[in-house]
């Protein structure tokens, strides 16, 4: 009626085998942890260089913003002097063509 072995050696083979089965489960559970470990920093440093990308990119659109603001300025002059040139050549010819219907009546 007694299932263990008269000497003991029964509970010791199965303390050994529960310490197998512990070690192997905290092996498992290390490689499982260094795992999540490695994902964490492909993760971290996936995040830090769009971090990066993205504040790139923050420069990049204020200096493209600047650069067209500067555009928009020098447009504008040169649509002011445009303006002031076709004036002077409107009254340039305004004059020639006094000057040359006085011409005709001479």
């Amino acid at each position: 009626m007694n299932e263990r072995p008269a000497n003991g050696s029964g509970n010791a083979d199965t303390s050994a085998f529960d310490l197998e089965a512990a070690t192997r489960r905290l092996m498992a559970a290390l490689d499982a942890l260094e795992s999540a470990v490695e994902r964490r920093r492909d993760s971290d440093r996936d995040e830090n260089e769009l971090a990066s990308r993205i504040q790139a990119l923050g420069v990049d659109r204020s200096r493209l913003a600047q650069e067209l603001d500067d555009s928009l300025v020098k447009t504008r002059k040169l649509e002011r002097a445009n303006r002031e040139i076709a004036e002077r050549l409107d009254a340039a010819i305004g004059t020639v063509r006094t000057m040359l219907e006085g011409g005709d009546e001479a």
